[in-house]
């Protein structure tokens, strides 16, 4: 009885990936083509991943959504994290699915309560990210949601301002993924989920 009771569960595991894998290869696809290009924005040599596209689209706003959504789904998690500023976007639609708070992450001086602050870096000095200090409670099961993983200075100071106040960071998810700068070295030992990778 337990050899058929776990042959039903693996088949069920299997035929729900048949299914459920080519879709999200064709909306991952399809999230892909609307993602535009801007060259030398913000600044000469850089080419902005701009996702207003998709956010301007109802089924890809949607889809995108989902993506992390399927992500959560299932998992005892107790709080959405999110970085500003298009995290929020993201970040708030997801913890309003699971039915779970969400905790903005905000450059220094943006957020009215007690905060703590955590320093990354940038090319041309350091910058700051304050989360209220009753955001994220001890004890409490996280995951970091935001729309880009670039050098990952943004999201490892919110990995230290969520370990600062007790919570337990499952996850760090994104929309898209610039891989080749390396960004998930700065979150480990924290695991990384990307959907856009380029």
């Amino acid at each position: 009885m337990l050899f058929v009771e776990r042959f039903a569960a693996t088949n069920t595991i299997f035929l729900f990936w048949c299914l459920f894998a080519p879709m999200t290869a064709k909306i991952v696809e399809k999230l892909r083509a609307a993602v535009r290009d801007v060259p030398d924005f913000p600044k000469t040599g850089i080419v902005f991943k701009d996702i207003t596209p998709i956010l301007s689209d109802p089924l890809l706003f949607r889809a995108s959504i989902d993506l992390f959504l399927e992500r959560c789904r299932g998992r005892n998690i107790d709080k959405i994290v999110g970085i500003d500023a298009r995290g929020f976007l993201f970040g708030s639609a997801v913890a309003y699915e699971l039915g779970i708070g969400f905790v903005p992450i905000r450059k220094r001086g943006k957020l009215p309560y007690r905060t703590e602050t955590a320093k990354y870096s940038l090319e041309y000095g350091e910058a700051e990210m304050e989360m209220h200090t009753d955001g994220v409670t001890s004890g409490e099961r996280v995951v970091l949601v935001d729309d880009l993983l670039a050098t990952g200075g943004t999201s490892a100071a919110a990995a230290v301002l969520i370990r600062k106040a007790g919570g337990h960071l499952l996850e760090a998810q994104f929309l898209i993924e610039l891989e080749f700068l390396r960004g998930r070295k700065q979150l480990e030992p924290t695991p990384v989920t990307s959907f856009l990778k380029y």
